[in-house]
């Protein structure tokens, strides 16, 4: 592999307008299940979520959703979405 190769990034990001929040695929990843609602939020409640309506503390979305308890990956991430919707996140 020559310098070149090593210092391009694997894939182009592009110029566009940045997209506030991290994604909830992040996030889900630093988790391990199960894990009770109250846990999300002592270790990722600050984390600033990417949804729809543009970002949203992870913290205020568990507090909206009625799971206390994530027995898995899955049932986080659909509880999440429960609360926040689906569909194209704004960008700045």
């Amino acid at each position: 592999m020559t310098d070149d190769e090593t210092e391009a990034p694997a894939v182009p990001l592009g110029d566009g307008p940045d997209v506030a929040g991290v994604p909830l695929a992040q996030v889900t990843g630093r988790l391990h299940f199960g894990i009770e609602a109250s846990e999300v939020v002592r270790r990722e409640g600050e984390t600033r979520i990417r949804t729809p309506t543009g970002p949203r503390d992870l913290a205020a979305v568990i507090e909206e959703s009625d799971e206390t308890y994530f027995p898995t990956r899955q049932a986080f991430e659909t509880a999440v979405r429960d609360v926040i919707g689906t569909g194209p996140v704004p960008t700045e």
